[in-house]
């Protein structure tokens, strides 16, 4: 027996197109690709907590704050955890206010292999964001959808006019 494996990931078969976003097929079933992205560490700060989904089932039925700091077009694509405010990290900065400093907010993005809110969490750490005011959820949309949780449509126009995106 190796103690020591080097383990890699498996290549993307030839020809492969990245999939970002899980679908739901004919059959109900949740397909992911697991060839797009770089898996994404468990903990991003010692004081950041990571959530798992019954941790996030609790907060978000206390009434808890939760950010999906994906794009808007993989949002539209799968839709978002109920509840979930659209910040994409690309906006984390100019957005921080929507965030409240003095309630825990759990952010998530697609999943383990999904860099948006480790992106977001460092740049909210760099502006003197308190870590203990935020969660990862690494798990992100792919996990919620695999375990057939709840998902709410969303709509760039709908949330534009509801004032979630920034003209």
């Amino acid at each position: 027996m190796n103690r020591n494996p080097k383990i890699e990931r498996a290549a993307a078969p030839e020809g492969h197109e990245p999939r970002r976003v899980p679908v739901v097929d004919d059959c109900g079933m949740v397909v992911m690709d697991p060839w797009w992205g770089t898996i994404q560490p468990q903990q991003l700060h010692p004081d950041l907590p990571t959530y798992g989904e019954l941790e996030l089932i609790e907060h978000l039925n206390a009434g808890g704050a939760i950010v999906d700091t994906r794009r808007p077009e993989y949002v539209e694509a799968t839709g978002t955890i109920p509840g979930s405010l659209v910040i994409p990290w690309e906006e984390i900065e100019r957005r921080a206010s929507e965030i409240d400093p003095n309630a825990v907010t759990v952010l998530y993005c697609n999943g383990p292999q999904c860099a948006a809110t480790p992106r977001a969490v460092e740049k909210l750490l760099a502006m003197g964001r308190d870590p203990r005011s935020l969660a990862y959820y690494r798990g992100g949309i792919y996990e919620w959808m695999s375990l057939g949780l709840p998902i709410e449509a969303y709509s760039r126009a709908g949330s534009e006019a509801a004032g979630d995106l920034a003209a």
